[in-house]
């Protein structure tokens, strides 16, 4: 990574895991069908449930929720939609211990057991169906990039908690978490539609539209389709603070603007099934969506104790944005061969991000010392990854064992391009450009994996899984279309995995698992006459060790998950400035304890209640780099050591034609560490803290069959908690006027209101 640019620093009741069992209703037949099933309900025939069972496919076949070996959390997509959940940061309350660290929409880093340390590569692996969908390397800025899809229809959100290095690979040493959408539907057509309006706590006004529309086109051809605009209002203002980095001269006011954050998101996806027989189905799938995006989500805050310095502004010089474009395309086979069931997945999918930083504060001053006239500065960017997929796995289950084996392959190409641009003040007008770096990298990887569960007794199970990966990645910096560094990696990685589970009776389940994870190393661009040490970093590995509980009463009203954690994290990997190289570099260990804790009720008609928590215990086991400003027993980055929500709803009949429910939600997250700062340390002997909050959130809805109508309240205490920081130095320069720090906040109180139609 080229850090010599500072621009690359950079339910109706709220259920989760076996919560959902106490609203079997929130389940519909698509939404237990896996992607290209040869049949709805199929899925659930197979894992042999029966209505009030949850069905996931989170170990690549259906299985009943209860009956998975190792932690896994579920949001069906109804309960997003009750909930108005659309994007990362709505059902982080849904999911027990997943933690968002952001400031842009779009760009989030998703953190699940604390496994965190900031730098660019991603430790969760995103998924939508059968596709992997991000940068497997550290070349692409995967880190910051999670994909956030939009979830209307949705058939579920499934959270496997890492490392799930066998059936996942790559980047899932954090953990997983799958889009998993609703298959075309043989059964009959289908449409549904919602539209509302949205207002943000001194911002604009919002709005959103949505439509799906399932039409069967014979007995062995059916088509889904769905689409979806939102616009969420800006909050944030532009308050012409003067800005300058001492020593050098003062540079002016910034701009004076209200509500710079505001953001659309829009797309659709289109999906198309054909089964010819009981034994063959093929699923195409193709999915766009575009998030666009104007100035961050971040106001400017003390460096020290992080509270707002000017209420909820930062200044902006030059105009920012970021515009994300999702797309991809798949197609999934199933096929029954009799003695074992292929599936083959063919994956496209690419990622383009074009962006502007504003860096006016801390490079203007600079240049009119070096004797530029006044100008603004900033950098525009463009990220894009392109990646091809391919998997093959055959499976087969028996009362003896249950077996799968499978293959994988990968090949993806990325870009970063990047300017460094001084303008003339109040405009995009060129004065110069400083600088422009290209970086084009190639990531190939090669896998053979295998799992099996052998039932040793009708109620004793002990599951294996190994995965052995080859990744080889390239990567080149060229300036003026002249390639002037180039490096190469290569790297053999074996994981695994081992889970006993015993099944005390069919609705209490206990079990282990020991389970390895890794995140592919790479090349650094750095030139030949580097240090060696520097050329190329090493993958990290997680080696876990969970045990858990899954209980139910047999009539589905009462249900818990728990499960406690140990994870020793061996080389973790940093990113870092040494000399004039941005590099990533390989750290010492970190580890992680904790506990997880999902239960739910229902203890009268109507009444709807769950609970779910975290404890997190995720800190260093040595120093890190002196640049990287990490000390041994530092907590890990934005993980709170507790994280909690509870979650209520109520439904009641108004009419022989109308059903009324109101619900209500509150999400508590206890003090975190920030982004490490070498040089707060050094001045104040510790890490920046992140105060605690908490955010309530309020709904109430009649559906009359056709129609329904939702009122809703996000944020009703209006908390403005701090989710990331940025700055405020680097190389002596202030990153914002004041010596501010930037820090992301998540969206203030809105309220909102959705009519919905359904045929």
């Amino acid at each position: 990574m080229m850090k010599r640019s500072v621009a690359m620093w950079l339910a109706s009741s709220c259920f989760s895991a076996v919560a959902a069992q106490a609203q079997p209703q929130a389940q519909g037949g698509a939404a237990q069908t896996p992607p290209g099933a040869p049949a709805q309900g199929q899925a659930r025939e197979q894992a042999g449930a029966n209505a009030q069972d949850i069905v996931v496919t989170a170990e690549k076949r259906p299985q009943l929720l209860i009956n998975v070996p190792q932690s896994v959390s579920v949001v069906s997509g109804q309960t997003l939609e009750a909930q108005h959940a659309t994007n990362f940061q709505d059902y982080l309350k849904l999911v027990p211990g997943l933690q968002l660290n952001q400031s842009d929409p779009g760009e989030g880093r998703l953190i699940v057991r604390g496994i965190n340390t900031g730098g660019v590569a991603s430790v969760v692996s995103v998924y939508v169906d059968e596709t992997p969908f991000g940068s497997s390397t550290a070349l692409v800025n995967g880190g910051v990039l999670a994909a956030d899809f939009d979830t209307f229809d949705l058939a579920r959100i499934e959270v496997l908690r890492g490392p799930q290095g066998t059936l996942y690979g790559a980047i899932s040493l954090g953990g997983v978490l799958r889009f998993v959408t609703n298959a075309p539907s043989f059964d009959r057509v289908i449409v549904r539609a919602r539209a509302g309006l949205e207002t943000v706590d001194g911002g604009d006004l919002g709005y959103n539209a949505n439509l799906a529309v399932n039409i069967p086109l014979g007995k062995t051809l059916a088509f889904r389709a769905s689409g979806s605009y939102r616009k969420d209002g800006g909050f944030i203002d532009s308050i012409g603070t003067v800005g300058g980095s001492p020593p050098f001269a003062p540079i002016g006011p910034s701009d004076i603007a209200k509500n710079i954050n505001g953001d659309k998101v829009y797309g659709g996806r289109a999906s198309l099934l054909f089964q010819p027989s009981d034994s063959a189905s093929i699923r195409l799938t193709a999915i766009a969506q575009n998030l666009d995006a104007n100035a961050p989500t971040l106001i400017e805050a003390d460096p020290v104790t992080l509270r707002p310095l000017h209420g909820l502004s930062q200044s902006q010089f030059v105009p920012q944005f970021s515009d994300l474009k999702y797309r991809l395309y798949n197609g999934t086979g199933i096929f029954n061969l009799g003695f074992g069931t292929l599936t083959t997945s063919t994956s496209f999918a690419k990622q383009n991000q074009d962006r502007r930083e504003d860096f006016t504060n801390l490079y203007s001053g600079y240049l009119q010392f070096l004797g530029f006239p006044p100008n603004n500065v900033f950098i525009p960017q463009q990220t894009n990854l392109d990646k091809f997929t391919q998997e093959a796995r055959l499976s087969a289950q028996s009362k003896v064992v249950d077996w799968l084996v499978g293959g994988y392959y990968t090949h993806e190409k990325g870009a970063i391009i990047q300017d460094l641009i001084a303008s003339q003040p109040g405009t995009l007008t060129q004065i110069a450009d400083l600088q422009h770096v290209e970086v084009a990298s190639k990531y190939r990887e090669v896998a053979g994996f295998a799992d099996a569960t052998v039932h040793v007794t009708q109620q004793f199970d002990m599951q294996f899984g190994g995965r052995y990966s080859e990744n080889k990645q390239s990567a080149a910096e060229s300036a003026g279309g002249v390639t002037v560094i180039s490096n190469h990696s290569r790297e053999h990685v074996f994981t695994y995995s081992v889970a006993p589970k015993y099944k005390v009776n069919p609705n209490m389940t206990i079990y282990a698992r020991v389970a390895k994870g890794f995140r592919p190393g790479g090349p650094n661009v750095v030139d030949p006459s580097a240090p060696a040490t520097l050329q190329t970093y090493h993958s990290d590995t997680v080696t876990s060790y969970e045990a858990g509980v899954k209980a139910q009463t047999a009539d589905h009203l009462f249900s818990v998950d728990a499960a406690a954690f140990h994870i020793n994290w061996k080389d973790i990997q940093l990113f870092t400035q040494i000399g004039i190289y941005g590099v990533n570099i390989n750290g010492s260990g970190a580890k992680s304890d904790g506990l997880e804790l999902t239960a739910t009720a229902r203890p009268m008609p109507g009444l709807d209640l769950s609970l779910n928590g975290a404890y997190t215990n995720a800190r260093l086991t040595a120093d890190t780099p002196t640049d990287v400003g990490g000390r041994d027993g530092d907590q890990l980055p934005f993980t709170p050591k507790l994280s909690v929500a509870l979650n209520g709803d109520y439904h009641w009949r108004l009419s022989s034609t109308a059903r009324a429910h109101v619900g209500a939600s509150l999400r508590h997250l206890s003090g975190q560490t920030a982004e490490y700062d070498p040089d707060f340390v050094a001045a104040y002997g510790r890490q920046r803290h992140v105060h605690p909050y908490s955010v309530v959130d309020l709904f109430v809805g009649v559906d009359f069959g056709r129609f329904d109508l939702e009122v809703y309240v996000k944020n009703l205490n209006n908390s403005h908690g701090v989710t990331s920081t940025l700055g405020p130095t680097t190389a002596g320069l202030q990153l914002y006027p004041g010596g501010a720090i930037g820090t992301g906040i998540i969206r203030s109180r809105t309220v909102g209101m959705t009519l919905g139609f359904n045929y």
